[in-house]
């Protein structure tokens, strides 16, 4: 299987989209940590059709003038992995939730640490809003993208947690 890409500037950083076919399959961070997504060779076709229409989707999103997304999503992941990202997808703009609470909703209470390791493997940043799960104590948790990342989304989102002080802690319930 070969995969196509394309490039974008944000303010969060270059996001490389990436599609399988007629379908996103990825947007990765600039930074991203090798391996965090596994994917197959790829080639430069900023010209699919899937990647011009996901690359005007984040424009609007950071324009402000965007609060969901409308494309057709290409999950590669473990059954367990595709039932948390599904739950993502769930979450409204401008609201948050907690590990725990994204555990309960796939009706796995006790799984919050697997929820912590497949939201961190998400594929599709942003438009599986990922970075919408925070600690349960209302803090800040680790992020592919960088807790600055993070915190620019969650406030162009108009989101609320605890502030400032931030916690490193993947796995707090």
């Amino acid at each position: 299987m070969t995969y196509t890409c394309t490039t974008l500037a944000s303010p969060v950083g270059e996001l490389k989209l990436v599609a399988n076919g007629a379908r996103l399959a990825a947007i990765l961070w600039e930074n991203d940590r090798p391996g965090r997504v596994r994917l197959g060779p790829m080639s430069e076709a900023a010209d699919n059709p899937i990647l011009v229409r996901t690359a005007q989707q984040l424009k609007e999103y950071f324009a402000g003038s965007r609060n969901r997304f409308e494309l057709e999503l290409d999950f590669a992941g473990t059954e367990f992995q595709k039932k948390v990202w599904a739950a993502l997808l769930t979450i409204p703009f401008g609201e948050t939730r907690s590990y725990s609470e994204i555990a309960v909703q796939i009706g796995n209470p006790s799984a919050v640490r697997a929820v912590g390791a497949a939201n961190g493997k998400n594929p599709i940043s942003i438009v599986a809003p990922c970075h919408r799960v925070i600690g349960a104590s209302g803090k800040l948790t680790a992020f592919a993208g960088g807790l600055e990342a993070k915190e620019w989304l969650l406030t162009l989102e108009g989101c609320e947690w605890s502030g400032p002080s931030r916690t490193w802690d993947l796995f707090s319930t």
